[in-house]
């Protein structure tokens, strides 16, 4: 869940007697004709709706409430989704959250469209949605009041008259939020909104937004049609990976009607690469999550429309089976999680956690598949299909998810061999200094590849020279070709990571020729220099935070850099170290010349009582040193790390197995010997 002190927390606010709700509010309502009234059982819903996962836009993401939203907006957006070719590719609803309507309801308590945002009112703007063969949907909570500070209606004590306002104009999807409950059970709260709907007779897709504080994957599948397994997510790799990792092992309580809701996309905002919005969008689709464009598409970057427009990506998503991908393996970082489908076939994605290439593979049959000579595998984000003999594997890029659709069907020989292009060495190099790379092309298909050849080619001004054969005239299955390489960038070439291009040439059994290209990421760093540094003082490879930027010498702020206060441990204030917000991992490149890292470590001081992390220090890939979890109550704890010999150290920090809540991770005085 957020920090409880900003406004995207959607907290809830406790405070006021329940007796006092409904006296003043009067919270009882009549039953729904003819529907459930307490019935908290797992069975789907019969009306139909969302029998695959609802896919559309809403504006909070990129606009919160700001200025920028309003009909004009809303109507923009659905202009688009017909001229870019979304709504083809399935998205059908336009979204309204927080700040559409005024703070204080009419004389006769109903609900009113600010007229600055909504001159033409909410009708007109659903029958213009409507005219596109689109759907409207609006936002309210199960509260007094939203989770706006600016004090907007909530519908608890007036579900009925809500819920018959939204019908009145049109509604066909009700995001229903967590704010200011006072208190009030959540069954009983969002069963009453549910029968509330179902009096009105209109279909509205219910959504439960009550960020998986009362486990509703375990009763709300005759409630709603999805519903928030998290708190909000944020635009950065920390926040999208930890609300990843808690709804995964959620796979069980999805299906046709009944979704998880792991939050909503947030493709396109900027605040992680081209390479972390595909696997955002890939591990979405692999959950079978509703997939709700986050973005402001009327400022929209081509790469992010094809991400968002991918349909064969969209079609795993929307399989009508409806079966949530399940984990089959992740160790080291390196995902591997399988989707059943209703063609029989399996999706497979290969997702890479670490901040470096890995390689991660799995096998047809481990997926699921029967046994069979040869199989079908389909890139997705490619868009090519091949054979393999079995193996479903890819050298992933950090951050990055290959997604293979793989299917026994007898036609695999019409598609040439899956080859598969590795890289073995150090992908670190030192400015005006020669490193030793060996490239592979490995025949993943049951058929041979001819006529095999790779180059390598890097950076303007870098050195590539062959020091083995590039060339070979037949791969069968299972073998591969080895290249030797020397790289050498230029003396002063700047610090950071630099692509060479590695591309394999080949002919498939027919005759066809092949190409298979791929990016291998090297890094041009410096080692520590000699003696003990602060690690606050050194530049670091790579910096991944739940909120906001690692901050150097000052603690975690959330949001922009520079927003934090003195490192403050049990009342100890420390001039130096590292500021983070779990989950959180900083690499830093030591070339195998350093021998120890110390820290103080702690949940800092301007966090209360609500913090809960554990500090962990990696070398190499391997944990060598980790203090169990931490909370705001205790003292700074010494940590102390032996990474004699390591490549690269990396400071993890954790959220204490209980969600991200105020996780504050202070490196006071954090040191590297070397």
């Amino acid at each position: 869940m957020r920090h409880p002190h900003t406004r995207t927390t959607r907290r809830r606010v406790v405070g006021a007697l329940i007796a006092a709700v409904l006296g003043t509010t009067g919270l009882a309502a009549p039953a729904a004709a003819g529907g459930a009234t307490g019935s908290t059982g797992s069975a789907a819903p019969t009306d139909g709706l969302a029998l695959t996962p609802p896919m559309g836009f809403n504006n909070w993401n990129s606009t919160h409430c700001g200025a920028d939203f309003d009909e004009t907006m809303v109507e923009g957006i659905a202009d688009l989704f017909v001229a870019k070719g979304l709504k083809d590719a399935g998205y059908r609803y336009v979204n309204l959250d927080d700040c559409w309507a005024l703070p204080s309801r009419d004389a006769d308590g109903k609900l009113v469209p600010d007229p600055a945002r909504f001159p033409h009112g909410i009708k007109a703007v659903a029958d213009y949605v409507h005219a596109k063969g689109l759907k409207l949907g609006i936002y309210t909570s199960a509260g007094t009041k939203t989770c706006n500070d600016a004090g907007f209606p909530g519908a608890l004590g007036h579900e009925y008259s809500d819920a018959r306002q939204f019908a009145d104009w049109g509604v066909d999807y009700l995001k229903y939020d967590n704010c200011n409950n006072q208190g009030v059970d959540a069954k009983q709260r969002y069963l009453t909104m549910r029968d509330a709907l179902r009096a009105t007779g209109r279909p509205i897709v219910y959504s439960i937004c009550e960020w998986g504080e009362n486990k509703p994957w375990e009763w709300a599948s005759d409630v709603g049609q999805l519903w928030r397994t998290t708190g909000d997510i944020s635009d950065s790799w920390g926040s999208m990976l930890s609300i990843l990792k808690q709804n995964l092992p959620l796979a069980p309580y999805a299906g046709p009607g009944h979704w998880n809701d792991p939050d909503m996309l947030e493709v396109g905002n900027g605040g992680m690469t081209d390479t972390e919005y595909r696997t955002h969008f890939t591990m979405w689709s692999m959950m079978a999550a509703p997939l709700l464009i986050g973005t402001d598409l009327r400022k929209a970057s081509p790469a992010t429309f094809d991400i968002l427009d991918n349909k064969e990506v969209i079609a795993v998503d929307q399989d009508p089976l409806g079966k949530q991908g399940t984990v089959l393996s992740s160790a080291g970082g390196r995902w591997v999680v399988t989707k059943e489908l209703t063609d029989g076939g399996r999706a497979v994605a290969l997702f890479n956690e670490s901040g470096s290439p890995q390689r991660i593979a799995t096998t047809a049959t481990a997926a699921g598949l029967p046994q069979a000579p040869a199989y079908t595998l389909r890139d997705l984000w490619r868009h090519k299909s091949y054979n393999t003999a079995g193996t479903v594997s890819a050298v992933v890029p950090a951050h990055g998810t290959v997604l293979f659709r793989v299917a026994a069907d007898r036609h695999w020989a019409a598609h040439p061999p899956a080859v598969e292009l590795g890289l073995d060495g150090s992908r670190f190099i030192e400015p005006g200094r020669t490193a030793a790379l060996t490239t592979s092309v490995t025949d993943l298909g049951r058929t041979t590849a001819r006529k095999v050849s790779v180059a390598l080619t890097g950076p303007q001004g870098w050195t590539v020279t062959r020091t083995s054969p590039s060339r070979t005239p037949a791969l069968p299955t299972g073998l591969a070709l080895r290249t030797g390489w020397r790289v050498t960038p230029p003396p002063g070439t700047l610090k950071g990571s630099y692509d060479l291009a590695l591309t394999a040439r080949y002919r498939s059994p027919s005759g066809a020729r092949e190409e298979s290209t791929t990016t291998v990421t090297t890094t041009v760093a410096d080692p520590p220099p000699a003696g003990t540094s602060y690690l606050s003082d050194l530049p670091w490879l790579s910096a991944d935070n739940g909120w906001g930027p690692v901050e150097r010498d000052t603690s975690n702020g959330e949001t922009a850099a520079g927003d934090g206060h003195p490192i403050t441990i049990g009342g100890v204030v420390y001039a130096k170290g590292l500021g983070t917000h779990a989950p959180s991992q900083v690499d830093y490149y030591t070339g195998k010349a350093c021998g120890k890292v110390t820290a103080d470590v702690g949940v800092d001081d301007e966090e209360g009582a609500a913090g809960s992390v554990s500090f962990e220090i990696w070398a190499d890939g391997t944990k060598v040193a980790s203090t169990g979890v931490l909370t705001t109550d205790m003292a700074a704890r010494p940590l102390t790390a032996d990474v004699t010999g390591a490549e690269v150290v990396s400071l993890v920090v954790t959220d204490g197995g209980n969600g991200v809540t105020s996780d504050h991770g202070d490196w006071a005085d954090a040191r590297i010997t070397c």
